[in-house]
């Protein structure tokens, strides 16, 4: 092979090497800041895209994923002059590439300043119990302000977070010793409550039991007073049968010697009798009215006789034979 076929093979290699060399894949989540001839071109985002040689370069390569500072605890002051350290962390993001590349020198740095400082501005405003219990406030702020002047770098601040705040030791000391003295404090009223209501349910435990008590004794005196009326009228009710049954009886027995009489009138009447039955008939009717409980007896004048009759009205009986006759009859 000639000289000439070498320099053109050599050529060809050249060209090949420089045409791959200038080929940029770029991957996801990044984008390439590029600049020709000096100048800002354009931000390839991704995918396969070709630089033109020693015109284009990559002035540089940004990431848009979300990213994390962790910086260094910072000096601050509170209001009421005590000093600590305070270390933040920021969670951002780039938006604009272009932005980022030539809005600000160092663009990190950057964000570590203007923390430092807008956190010394916010603490400055408050006391150390306000440091120590504001934190979402700090981060708050600090956010709304890291973001309003980074806009113009490229950057979103998403969020910024106080990781962590250490006062002097003293204060600390003084902090435990107050914690402590709380936590005693919490205690003491913790256990005075218990006791409290420990008492308040003793209290109404026994003012429950007296008014349960009250309440069977009442119940026991309505049982005992409804029982004795119960009784009562059972009583009553068993004076009235008993009088009731005394009056049926007296009643069915007056019937009964009324009748008895009735039936003797009748059988005398159908017998017959004669003057002598009928003056001893009276006589016993005179005896049966005056049988004592009467205090004065008038003796019908059919009857005064009676007397004298009382020999003759012996013999008849005697005989017999005037009242069976008419019985018989």
């Amino acid at each position: 092979m000639e000289i000439g076929g070498y320099i053109l093979l050599g050529l060809a290699i050249f060209i090949i090497l420089v045409i791959i060399g200038n080929i940029k894949i770029v991957p996801q989540a990044y984008v390439y800041v590029i600049e020709r001839l000096g100048a800002f071109h354009a931000a390839w985002n991704t995918g396969l895209h070709v630089t033109i040689p020693f015109f284009d370069r990559v002035a540089k390569k940004v990431s848009l994923k979300d990213q994390v500072l962790d910086f260094k605890p910072q000096s601050v002051i509170t209001k009421d002059n005590v000093s600590m350290q305070i270390d933040t962390v920021v969670f951002f993001q780039i938006t604009n590439a272009m932005q980022f590349t030539y809005g600000v020198e160092r663009p990190i740095s950057a964000i570590e300043n203007l923390t430092a400082t807008t956190l010394r501005n916010i603490v400055g405003n408050l006391d150390l119990q306000q440091t120590l219990t504001s934190r979402d406030i700090i981060n708050t702020n600090i956010t709304k302000i890291l973001d309003e002047a980074t806009d113009r770098w490229g950057i979103k601040v998403q969020r910024v977070e106080l990781k962590n705040i250490l006062p002097p030791r003293e204060i600390q000391e003084a902090m435990d010793k107050q914690m402590k003295a709380d936590r005693e404090k919490r205690e003491k009223v913790t256990q005075a409550e218990a006791e409290k209501e420990a008492q308040i349910l003793v209290a109404e435990g026994e003012r429950n039991a007296k008014i349960l008590r009250a309440e069977a004794d009442k119940q026991a005196q309505i049982l005992k007073a409804e029982a004795e009326k119960q009784t009562l009228i059972l009583h009553a009710e068993a004076v009235r049968e008993q009088k009731m049954r005394e009056a049926e009886g007296e009643a069915q027995a007056i019937n009964m010697v009324q009748q008895a009489l009735a039936d003797s009138i009748v059988k005398l009447n159908e017998a017959n009798p004669n003057e002598q039955v009928i003056q001893l008939k009276s006589l016993e009717a005179f005896s049966k009215a005056a049988d004592g409980k009467a205090t004065k007896i008038i003796i019908p004048s059919e009857i005064q006789g009676l007397a004298g009759l009382a020999a003759g009205i012996k013999g008849t009986i005697a005989d017999g034979n005037v009242y069976n006759t008419s019985v018989k009859q």
